[in-house]
Protein backbone atom coordinates (compact mmCIF):
# COMPACT_ATOMS: atom_id res chain seq x y z
CA UNK A 1 0.00 0.00 0.00
CA UNK A 2 1.33 3.48 -0.89
CA UNK A 3 2.34 6.01 1.70
CA UNK A 4 -0.47 8.31 0.59
CA UNK A 5 -3.10 5.56 0.95
CA UNK A 6 -1.82 4.63 4.40
CA UNK A 7 -2.04 8.26 5.53
CA UNK A 8 -5.61 8.53 4.22
CA UNK A 9 -6.59 5.43 6.15
CA UNK A 10 -5.06 6.82 9.35
CA UNK A 11 -6.84 10.15 8.84
CA UNK A 12 -10.12 8.34 8.21
CA UNK A 13 -9.78 6.36 11.46
CA UNK A 14 -8.89 9.55 13.31
CA UNK A 15 -12.05 11.27 12.09
CA UNK A 16 -14.18 8.28 13.07
CA UNK A 17 -12.66 8.17 16.56
CA UNK A 18 -13.17 11.92 17.04
CA UNK A 19 -16.84 11.60 16.06
CA UNK A 20 -17.30 8.62 18.40
CA UNK A 21 -15.64 10.48 21.29
CA UNK A 22 -17.87 13.52 20.73
CA UNK A 23 -20.94 11.26 20.62
CA UNK A 24 -19.86 9.57 23.86
CA UNK A 25 -19.39 12.95 25.56
CA UNK A 26 -22.86 14.03 24.46
CA UNK A 27 -24.33 10.83 25.90
CA UNK A 28 -22.38 10.91 29.18
CA UNK A 29 -22.64 14.67 29.70
CA UNK A 30 -26.18 14.75 31.18
CA UNK A 31 -25.33 11.86 33.53
CA UNK A 32 -22.20 13.65 34.79
CA UNK A 33 -24.25 16.83 35.27
CA UNK A 34 -26.80 14.86 37.30
CA UNK A 35 -24.06 13.48 39.56
CA UNK A 36 -22.53 16.91 40.14
CA UNK A 37 -25.91 18.54 40.80
CA UNK A 38 -26.77 15.89 43.40
CA UNK A 39 -23.92 17.25 45.58
CA UNK A 40 -24.82 20.95 45.19
CA UNK A 41 -26.87 23.23 47.36
CA UNK A 42 -30.19 24.48 46.01
CA UNK A 43 -28.66 27.91 45.39
CA UNK A 44 -25.76 26.47 43.40
CA UNK A 45 -28.08 24.33 41.27
CA UNK A 46 -30.12 27.36 40.16
CA UNK A 47 -27.32 29.92 39.88
CA UNK A 48 -26.78 31.85 36.64
CA UNK A 49 -24.21 31.40 35.17
CA UNK A 50 -24.40 27.74 36.15
CA UNK A 51 -22.01 26.23 38.67
CA UNK A 52 -20.14 23.20 37.30
CA UNK A 53 -18.28 21.94 40.37
CA UNK A 54 -20.03 22.15 43.78
CA UNK A 55 -18.20 24.09 46.48
CA UNK A 56 -18.44 21.04 48.74
CA UNK A 57 -19.89 17.54 48.52
CA UNK A 58 -23.26 17.65 50.29
CA UNK A 59 -23.93 13.99 51.11
CA UNK A 60 -26.96 15.08 53.14
CA UNK A 61 -28.86 15.37 49.85
CA UNK A 62 -28.88 11.58 49.66
CA UNK A 63 -30.04 11.33 53.26
CA UNK A 64 -32.91 13.73 52.56
CA UNK A 65 -34.16 11.44 49.79
CA UNK A 66 -35.23 8.88 52.42
CA UNK A 67 -36.89 11.47 54.69
CA UNK A 68 -38.63 13.69 52.11
CA UNK A 69 -40.84 10.96 50.58
CA UNK A 70 -41.30 7.14 50.81
CA UNK A 71 -38.30 6.33 48.63
CA UNK A 72 -37.85 2.77 49.90
CA UNK A 73 -41.52 2.07 49.17
CA UNK A 74 -41.06 3.37 45.63
CA UNK A 75 -38.00 1.17 45.27
CA UNK A 76 -39.89 -1.92 46.40
CA UNK A 77 -42.81 -1.20 44.08
CA UNK A 78 -40.44 -0.77 41.14
CA UNK A 79 -38.41 -3.87 41.98
CA UNK A 80 -41.40 -6.16 42.50
CA UNK A 81 -43.23 -5.04 39.35
CA UNK A 82 -40.05 -5.25 37.27
CA UNK A 83 -39.28 -8.79 38.43
CA UNK A 84 -42.87 -9.87 37.69
CA UNK A 85 -42.77 -8.36 34.19
CA UNK A 86 -39.38 -9.87 33.39
CA UNK A 87 -40.41 -13.35 34.51
CA UNK A 88 -43.76 -13.12 32.72
CA UNK A 89 -42.34 -11.86 29.43
CA UNK A 90 -39.40 -14.25 29.33
CA UNK A 91 -41.70 -17.22 30.00
CA UNK A 92 -44.71 -16.29 27.85
CA UNK A 93 -42.80 -14.71 24.96
CA UNK A 94 -40.41 -17.66 24.89
CA UNK A 95 -43.26 -20.14 24.54
CA UNK A 96 -45.05 -17.97 21.99
CA UNK A 97 -41.85 -17.46 20.02
CA UNK A 98 -41.25 -21.21 19.90
CA UNK A 99 -44.82 -21.83 18.75
CA UNK A 100 -44.56 -19.33 15.89
CA UNK A 101 -41.11 -20.60 14.89
CA UNK A 102 -41.52 -24.39 15.09
CA UNK A 103 -45.19 -25.38 15.34
CA UNK A 104 -47.29 -25.39 12.18
CA UNK A 105 -50.96 -24.61 12.78
CA UNK A 106 -53.73 -22.99 10.69
CA UNK A 107 -53.46 -19.21 10.54
CA UNK A 108 -50.00 -19.11 12.13
CA UNK A 109 -48.52 -16.55 9.75
CA UNK A 110 -51.62 -14.36 9.81
CA UNK A 111 -51.74 -14.40 13.60
CA UNK A 112 -48.04 -13.54 13.79
CA UNK A 113 -48.67 -10.65 11.38
CA UNK A 114 -51.38 -9.36 13.71
CA UNK A 115 -48.95 -9.52 16.62
CA UNK A 116 -46.34 -7.61 14.64
CA UNK A 117 -48.94 -4.98 13.72
CA UNK A 118 -49.06 -3.98 17.40
CA UNK A 119 -45.47 -2.76 17.03
CA UNK A 120 -46.63 -0.35 14.33
CA UNK A 121 -49.18 1.37 16.57
CA UNK A 122 -47.96 3.95 19.12
CA UNK A 123 -48.53 2.75 22.67
CA UNK A 124 -50.39 6.00 23.45
CA UNK A 125 -53.15 4.90 21.05
CA UNK A 126 -54.41 2.15 23.35
CA UNK A 127 -53.86 3.81 26.73
CA UNK A 128 -57.57 4.69 27.05
CA UNK A 129 -58.82 1.12 26.31
CA UNK A 130 -56.27 -0.26 28.79
CA UNK A 131 -57.33 2.26 31.41
CA UNK A 132 -61.02 1.37 30.95
CA UNK A 133 -60.12 -2.29 31.43
CA UNK A 134 -58.33 -1.45 34.68
CA UNK A 135 -61.42 0.43 35.86
CA UNK A 136 -63.64 -2.52 34.89
CA UNK A 137 -61.43 -4.97 36.81
CA UNK A 138 -61.13 -2.64 39.83
CA UNK A 139 -57.33 -2.53 39.57
CA UNK A 140 -56.75 1.21 39.88
CA UNK A 141 -54.18 2.14 42.55
CA UNK A 142 -52.81 -1.39 42.62
CA UNK A 143 -49.53 -2.93 41.48
CA UNK A 144 -51.59 -5.42 39.47
CA UNK A 145 -52.43 -2.63 37.01
CA UNK A 146 -48.71 -2.13 36.41
CA UNK A 147 -47.90 -5.83 35.99
CA UNK A 148 -50.69 -7.65 34.11
CA UNK A 149 -50.86 -5.47 30.93
CA UNK A 150 -47.10 -5.97 30.46
CA UNK A 151 -46.75 -9.71 31.08
CA UNK A 152 -46.30 -10.32 27.33
CA UNK A 153 -45.25 -8.22 24.37
CA UNK A 154 -45.11 -8.36 20.59
CA UNK A 155 -41.46 -7.34 20.65
CA UNK A 156 -40.49 -10.17 22.99
CA UNK A 157 -42.36 -12.72 20.89
CA UNK A 158 -40.67 -11.47 17.70
CA UNK A 159 -37.22 -11.36 19.32
CA UNK A 160 -37.30 -14.94 20.61
CA UNK A 161 -38.97 -16.27 17.47
CA UNK A 162 -36.02 -14.97 15.47
CA UNK A 163 -33.67 -16.66 17.90
CA UNK A 164 -35.44 -20.01 17.60
CA UNK A 165 -35.35 -19.75 13.80
CA UNK A 166 -31.57 -19.47 13.98
CA UNK A 167 -31.31 -22.87 15.72
CA UNK A 168 -31.02 -26.00 13.55
CA UNK A 169 -34.28 -27.85 12.96
CA UNK A 170 -32.43 -31.16 13.44
CA UNK A 171 -32.57 -30.56 17.19
CA UNK A 172 -36.36 -30.70 17.09
CA UNK A 173 -36.34 -33.78 14.87
CA UNK A 174 -33.96 -35.61 17.22
CA UNK A 175 -36.06 -34.71 20.27
CA UNK A 176 -39.23 -35.88 18.48
CA UNK A 177 -37.60 -39.24 17.76
CA UNK A 178 -36.83 -39.52 21.47
CA UNK A 179 -40.55 -39.15 22.22
CA UNK A 180 -40.65 -35.50 23.37
CA UNK A 181 -43.76 -33.42 22.86
CA UNK A 182 -43.61 -29.72 21.92
CA UNK A 183 -43.52 -28.52 25.51
CA UNK A 184 -40.65 -30.86 26.34
CA UNK A 185 -38.78 -29.82 23.18
CA UNK A 186 -39.12 -26.16 24.17
CA UNK A 187 -38.27 -26.71 27.83
CA UNK A 188 -35.42 -29.23 27.50
CA UNK A 189 -33.86 -28.35 24.13
CA UNK A 190 -34.67 -24.89 22.80
CA UNK A 191 -35.02 -22.84 26.00
CA UNK A 192 -31.50 -23.68 27.29
CA UNK A 193 -30.01 -22.78 23.90
CA UNK A 194 -31.95 -19.49 23.83
CA UNK A 195 -30.38 -18.26 27.07
CA UNK A 196 -28.66 -15.28 25.41
CA UNK A 197 -31.87 -14.19 23.71
CA UNK A 198 -33.79 -14.47 26.97
CA UNK A 199 -31.18 -12.39 28.80
CA UNK A 200 -31.39 -9.73 26.09
CA UNK A 201 -35.19 -9.65 26.41
CA UNK A 202 -34.94 -9.56 30.22
CA UNK A 203 -32.65 -6.50 30.05
CA UNK A 204 -34.99 -4.75 27.62
CA UNK A 205 -38.05 -5.44 29.80
CA UNK A 206 -36.23 -4.42 32.98
CA UNK A 207 -35.18 -1.09 31.43
CA UNK A 208 -38.66 -0.38 30.09
CA UNK A 209 -40.32 -1.28 33.36
CA UNK A 210 -37.83 0.64 35.50
CA UNK A 211 -38.23 3.79 33.39
CA UNK A 212 -41.98 3.58 32.75
CA UNK A 213 -43.62 6.86 33.72
CA UNK A 214 -46.83 7.57 31.80
CA UNK A 215 -48.78 4.39 32.63
CA UNK A 216 -48.05 4.47 36.42
CA UNK A 217 -49.14 8.12 36.57
CA UNK A 218 -52.41 7.24 34.81
CA UNK A 219 -53.51 4.21 36.83
CA UNK A 220 -52.02 5.05 40.25
CA UNK A 221 -52.56 8.18 42.29
CA UNK A 222 -51.68 6.70 45.68
CA UNK A 223 -48.05 7.40 46.73
CA UNK A 224 -47.86 3.94 48.27
CA UNK A 225 -48.47 2.31 44.88
CA UNK A 226 -46.13 4.44 42.77
CA UNK A 227 -42.87 3.21 41.26
CA UNK A 228 -39.66 5.25 41.30
CA UNK A 229 -40.32 7.07 38.04
CA UNK A 230 -43.69 8.42 39.16
CA UNK A 231 -42.47 9.09 42.69
CA UNK A 232 -39.51 11.16 41.48
CA UNK A 233 -41.80 13.08 39.11
CA UNK A 234 -43.79 14.20 42.16
CA UNK A 235 -40.71 16.09 43.40
CA UNK A 236 -41.15 18.68 40.64
CA UNK A 237 -43.12 21.35 42.45
CA UNK A 238 -45.38 23.95 40.89
CA UNK A 239 -43.45 26.87 42.40
CA UNK A 240 -39.98 25.39 42.55
CA UNK A 241 -38.03 22.17 42.39
CA UNK A 242 -35.32 20.98 44.76
CA UNK A 243 -32.92 19.95 42.00
CA UNK A 244 -30.17 18.48 44.24
CA UNK A 245 -32.76 16.27 45.96
CA UNK A 246 -34.28 15.24 42.62
CA UNK A 247 -30.86 14.43 41.11
CA UNK A 248 -29.79 12.43 44.18
CA UNK A 249 -32.96 10.35 44.01
CA UNK A 250 -32.59 9.91 40.24
CA UNK A 251 -28.99 8.73 40.61
CA UNK A 252 -29.97 6.09 43.16
CA UNK A 253 -32.87 5.08 40.91
CA UNK A 254 -30.75 4.45 37.79
CA UNK A 255 -27.86 2.74 39.62
CA UNK A 256 -29.41 -0.80 39.53
CA UNK A 257 -30.00 -0.64 35.77
CA UNK A 258 -26.43 0.53 35.12
CA UNK A 259 -25.06 -2.33 37.22
CA UNK A 260 -27.39 -4.84 35.52
CA UNK A 261 -26.24 -3.80 32.05
CA UNK A 262 -22.55 -3.82 33.02
CA UNK A 263 -22.83 -7.34 34.42
CA UNK A 264 -24.85 -8.79 31.52
CA UNK A 265 -23.66 -6.68 28.59
CA UNK A 266 -21.85 -9.57 26.85
CA UNK A 267 -24.97 -11.77 26.89
CA UNK A 268 -27.07 -8.80 25.82
CA UNK A 269 -24.93 -8.08 22.74
CA UNK A 270 -24.72 -11.78 21.87
CA UNK A 271 -28.48 -12.22 22.13
CA UNK A 272 -29.22 -9.22 19.90
CA UNK A 273 -26.63 -10.33 17.33
CA UNK A 274 -27.91 -13.90 17.10
CA UNK A 275 -31.57 -12.91 16.71
CA UNK A 276 -30.78 -11.24 13.40
CA UNK A 277 -29.02 -14.18 11.75
CA UNK A 278 -32.17 -15.69 10.25
CA UNK A 279 -35.60 -14.36 9.36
Amino acid sequence: MSKHGSRQRINGKLVVHVILILGALLMVGPFVWMVLTSFMSLGESTRVPPVIIPSQLRWQNYQRVFTSFPFLRFYWNTFSTTVAKVVGQVLLCSMAGYAFARIRFPGRDFLFLLILSVLMVPSQAYIIPRYLLMVKFGWLNTLTALIVPNLASSFGTFLLRQFYLSLPVELEEAATLDGCNHFQIWYKVYAPLAKSGMIALAIFVALWSWNDLMWPLIVNSSPLKMPLSAGLASLQGQYGTDFPLLMAGSLMAVAPMIILFMVLQNQFVEGIALTGTKG
